[in-house]
């Protein structure tokens, strides 16, 4: 297969930069109309809106019905005497205006003289702003505003409606809200006009005229920094008369609710010291920005079009221009550009922008792009690679040209175009993909040195000779391997040398392992190299050892009953009167059940090996109960008594108790299984080092140590183990594995320790809920006293 030629490659970059381009475009475009990415846009601003938050302000006071108030008036609302009270004591002090953020719009049907008192205080104040708000949805709302006699005694009506962004914070404003005929001032700009400031959007306390409710002229708050923002005094410190002299003379004075459920709370921006605040103390940030003259209005549609999209078209044209790292740079550079305008432009022209879809697009260029070029280079690299492997000649290579995608990627595909060749490739190739197998490979020359070893390797030889293996001889580093049947040295030293294939060897090295020697020669310019895998079989070997054991054990152990049935059925048949049927069914029955227990004993190691637990809490202490009241008729009949020491009133556990009772029972019918008449089996629980140990001690025979281990590994018998009384031992070797595999699973540890004649005392240490895990103690400490 021919090259691609370079021309042919030039022009197709071209066309996808060209597509990538119209798509990326238009997909920033669509961000930026669409408001897709606004939540961004929202948190962006927010940080900026942080650096340049306005200083806290002693001029706005705010009078707080908060829960102190509520404690010492009572329950809201509160009679309207007293706000005509509370307003005297602020009107007294001479502030330059008074917001009473509390909505009158009923008659006080209780108390119809206070709406006079109130109506009256209003009058004396002839400051005072009133608040009126939109009741309902904006396709069918209508005004909530004062009572006529106390809208007439107002000096100015202001709305309160805050607009609330998608993201649930409260950020903007409409400085007109309202019937369309005459839509009311924010209650900020109304304490303007309350003071005597002329502005076009006074109206005074004019009644609510008609028409649909409208929201004009949009803009972003600049909120004030500090914590607190404002001077704040309790509402029930102004009824007593407990400002300081002065406190509110020549102060813009807001009166609302801060109470825990009683006023509205308002999301706050990123930045600010309180997540959510007061509707009242929103309103005096609003009130701030008004004075300070920082408000901030949405930048227009095409202005914001014409910001995302012009960083975008630049970062596409350098990421063309320039190569991969100088590309990565002016990405970054655009970037930080938007952002730099992003927090600049509110503060020194008073617009806000959206430049969000504009850093998603610079996002989006880049890695698109790179991956585009990265793989004509791919694309490029596997026709070479192609033509290599079928040696087809290579083109003189076109000399280079200036143009728009003549950069550092496409010179470096040139120079290795020139430079590559058939046996470094190739060499490449073998190293690379033998390091990544998993057992051990290594390749070697036909005399016998290493040229390559993979890591599983160095890992394999790891111990006997120190990295690296290259250049070692391989019958040095498997001199050690000999036949599993003769004991011979598997590898020849004429082997590498023939070239010829070898059948695979199965030996056994110094360690112990079973592996598997698998050679294989490959001619390359006429000499051979052997590719030399190792196997490790040991796994595999010592699972069929289990398997073939346990087949012995089974093939053994079932048979056995089901032959005694069928014998004494024959001798039944040919003898009918020589042996009683209750004595005939008895028998049967009895090797019946030996099957049975067989074949519960494997479903339950079975079980307790692979299945999954369950995780519950309950008492160990009540286990053992349990435990020993199930071996009570047992122990009964062998005549040996249960003793039962415990200084723990009980023992939480988490884990399976089914299967753990299941094994404290093993333990407990061997221990039975082997103790004298007479003699007693003594269990202890207790607390130590972070575990519950369970002891179960008997006066048996005891274990000798050489094969206390052995005894916990399936179809284990002590060898010529005598029962209690003379009797051989029975079972196969499942009971103590099954109660191993339980501990372990349970984060465990089972132990015994014992010597001839003098019994043997078997512990099973499962660590307590919420200790710190660590090893339990020696086998040597002392055990209890009375044991």
């Amino acid at each position: 297969m021919a090259a691609h030629p370079r021309g042919s490659r030039r022009h197709a970059l071209r066309r996808e930069w060209l597509a990538l381009s119209l798509v990326l475009l238009a997909l920033v475009g669509w961000w930026s109309s669409g408001g897709a990415l606004r939540r961004l846009d929202h948190l962006v601003n927010d940080l900026a809106m942080r650096a340049r938050a306005l200083p806290a302000s002693s001029d706005i006071v705010l009078i707080a019905i908060d829960d102190k108030s509520i404690e010492a008036i009572g329950r809201w609302p509160w009679r309207r005497a007293l706000h005509a009270q509370a307003l005297a004591q602020i009107s007294a002090q001479q502030p330059r205006a008074v917001a009473l953020d509390v909505l009158f719009g009923e008659p006080d049907a209780d108390y119809p003289g206070d709406d006079l008192l109130l109506a009256q205080a209003l009058r004396q104040s002839a400051r005072t702003v009133l608040p009126v708000a939109r009741r309902g949805s904006q396709a069918s709302s209508s005004v909530d505003a004062p009572l006529p006699q106390l809208r007439a005694a107002a000096a100015q009506l202001g709305h309160v409606q805050v607009a609330v962004d998608e993201d649930g914070v409260a950020r903007r404003l409409f400085a007109l809200e309202g019937p369309a005929q005459a839509p009311w001032p924010h209650i900020g700009t109304a304490l303007l006009c309350a003071a005597g400031q002329l502005r076009p959007a006074c109206r005074g306390n004019a009644a609510p005229a008609q028409g649909p409710w409208e929201s004009l002229q949009p803009r972003t708050v600049t909120f004030t920094g500090g914590a607190p923002a404002f001077v704040r005094y309790s509402y029930v410190d102004v009824l007593k008369g407990r400002l300081p002299p002065q406190a509110l003379q020549g102060k813009w004075v807001l009166v609302g609710a801060t109470a825990v459920g009683l006023g509205d709370l308002f999301a706050a921006p990123a930045g600010l010291h309180s997540e959510r605040i007061p509707g009242v103390e929103w309103m005096a940030h609003a009130l701030h920005a008004e004075l300070a003259g920082a408000w901030v209005w949405p930048a227009g549609s095409s202005a914001s079009l014409l910001f995302n999209l012009a960083p975008v078209a630049a970062a596409l044209l350098g990421m063309a221009v320039l190569g991969p790292l100088a590309g990565l740079v002016a990405c970054a550079l655009l970037a930080l550009g938007v952002l730099a305008a992003m927090a600049l432009v509110p503060a020194l022209a008073g617009w806000q922008l959206a430049g969000t879809p504009a850093l998603a697009g610079i996002a989006l260029a880049y890695p698109l792009w790179s991956w585009r070029r990265l793989n004509a280079a791919a694309r490029f690299l596997q026709l070479q690679m192609q033509s290599l492997q079928e040696e087809v000649p290579l083109p003189a290579p076109l000399p280079a040209r200036a143009s728009l995608y003549s950069d550092a990627l496409e010179r470096r595909i040139a120079t290795v175009e020139e430079a590559s060749s058939r046996l470094r490739r190739l060499h490449h190739f073998v190293s690379a993909s033998l390091q990544h197998l998993p057992s051990p490979t290594l390749v070697c020359d036909a005399g016998g040195r290493v040229l390559l070893a993979n890591v599983a390797a160095q890992q394999h030889f790891q111990g006997r000779f120190t990295p690296p293996l290259t250049g070692m001889e391989m019958d040095r580093l498997l001199g050690d391997l000999v036949g599993a049947d003769d004991g011979l040295a598997l590898p020849a030293q004429r082997t590498w040398a023939e070239g010829s294939a070898a059948a695979p060897a199965e030996g056994r090295d110094g360690q112990g392992r079973d592996v598997l020697l698998l050679r294989q020669p490959y001619l390359l310019d006429g000499s051979a190299i052997w590719l030399v895998t190792l196997v490790d079989l040991s796994d595999m070997r010592r699972a069929q050892h289990q398997r073939d054991q346990a087949l012995h054990f089974i093939s053994h152990d079932v048979r056995a009953p089901v032959a005694s049935i069928i014998t004494l059925l024959e001798m039944h048949r040919a003898f009918p009167k020589r042996m009683p049927q209750e004595q005939l069914l008895a028998r049967i029955e009895r090797q019946a059940q030996a099957s049975l227990a067989l074949a519960q004993d494997f479903v339950r190691l079975a079980a307790a090996q692979a299945e999954s637990y369950r995780h519950e809490p309950f008492d160990l202490l009540h286990t053992l109960h349990q435990a020993l009241e199930d071996a009570w008729a047992a122990a009964a009949a062998r005549q040996v008594r249960l003793e039962l020491q415990s200084s723990e009133e009980a023992a939480p556990f988490t884990g399976d108790p089914g299967r753990v009772q299941r094994a404290v029972a093993n333990v407990l019918g061997n221990a039975l299984k082997f103790s004298p008449r007479g003699a007693a089996v003594h269990c202890t629980l207790q607390a130590e080092a972070g575990f519950w140990c369970i002891a179960i001690r008997d006066q048996g025979p005891g274990v000798d140590p050489q094969q206390q281990e052995r005894i916990f590994e399936p179809f284990r018998r002590l060898p010529n183990q005598p029962e209690a009384g003379g009797a051989q031992a029975g079972g196969v070797g499942l009971g103590l594995a099954f109660v191993r595999a339980v501990v372990l699973r349970h984060g465990g540890q089972v132990r015994v320790q014992s010597s001839f004649g003098e019994g043997a005392q078997f512990e099973l240490w499962l660590p307590q809920a919420g200790a710190t895990k660590k090893a339990a103690p020696a086998m040597g400490r002392a055990p209890p006293a009375d044991l």
